[in-house]
């Protein structure tokens, strides 16, 4: 057993799995406190290493393409200090962090494990339910539904749609961008109905406008990742590159797309949808104007 304790967490490698647990101290974030436990077995690891600085250094693992949902779903755009595959390790500690990333290195290689991307999932993502509540609304995941119900704060036109809920089977992939605090951030849930639709977020009724807390709004991955986790593997949907352990954003697949009929039929949705809208003085003459550009340029 090779194990590093340290006040941001605790890495035990036991020659088959590092178990990654978060620490209690209140530097830790919330979502890796949230997240839990970790255990990654060795064939999902492309590498790891110990990156030592001038007063404490880093242990940090990267993961191959495609095995971890939560890398997926956020596309390498979690923050640093919420990054559970990241370790912060004091000065005196350099040298037990040194002997456990050489236990896990020693052990890929004796094993042969290769680099290549995986073409299936080998983490299971957050367990369902799962239920976060954000600056824009409460969504939660059962394992088969997801369900969004609006804050007083949400836009009108959402709460005027009432409470949405979208059947897995129907989801394509789920966008994420974090809150970061100077910028909104989104997680948007795309449908074969809503693929091609361009609302900004704080219109879009699949989509969450994240503007709020930051440290609460982080946690709305856990959802994004428990989805994710349940949806087709990227290497079936021919997902060119999703990332060196998720660094890149995902691409939507050419086989999500609705057919030129469908397309056309989505779009006369929509615009009936904003037209009723309008017509019961939900939206104003500017606010349809705007919707209905955004619309039409989606498509």
């Amino acid at each position: 057993m090779a194990e590093i304790i340290q006040r941001d967490g605790t890495w035990a490698f036991d020659g088959t799995t590092v178990r990654i647990t978060p620490g209690l101290h209140r530097s830790v974030p919330l979502f890796r406190q949230t997240y839990g436990e970790v255990a990654v077995p060795l064939d999902a690891i492309a590498g790891v290493a110990f990156e030592p600085e001038r007063k404490r250094g880093r242990l940090r693992m990267r993961l191959r393409e495609g095995a971890d949902p939560l890398l997926h779903a956020t596309g390498g755009r979690l923050p640093d200090p919420a990054d559970p595959y990241r370790l912060i390790v004091d000065v005196d500690r350099a040298g037990v962090a040194e002997y456990v990333a050489e236990e896990i290195r020693r052990a890929l290689l004796l094993d042969q494990i290769p680099k290549e991307p995986t073409k299936t999932y080998l983490l299971p993502g957050p367990p369902v339910p799962v239920s976060v509540r954000s600056s824009d609304g409460t969504v939660s995941f059962d394992g088969t539904q997801v369900r969004i119900d609006w804050a007083e704060t949400s836009d009108r036109v959402k709460r005027a749609t009432g409470p949405r809920i979208i059947d897995v089977g129907d989801l394509v992939q789920v966008e994420w961008l974090p809150n970061s605090g100077y910028e909104d951030g989104f997680m948007r849930f795309v449908t074969r109905g809503t693929s091609f639709s361009k609302l900004p977020p704080e219109k879009d009724p699949y989509a969450l406008d994240l503007w709020g807390s930051t440290r609460r709004d982080l946690l709305t991955a856990l959802v994004a990742t428990a989805v994710t986790a349940r949806l087709p593997h990227p290497s079936t949907r021919g997902d060119i590159a999703y990332g060196d352990g998720g660094g890149h954003r995902p691409r939507l697949a050419a086989s999500a797309v609705p057919a030129p009929a469908d397309h056309h039929d989505v779009l006369l949705r929509r615009l009936r949808e904003l037209g009723e809208l309008h017509r019961e003085g939900v939206l104003t003459d500017e606010e349809f104007a705007m919707t209905k550009a955004a619309v039409l340029r989606g498509f």
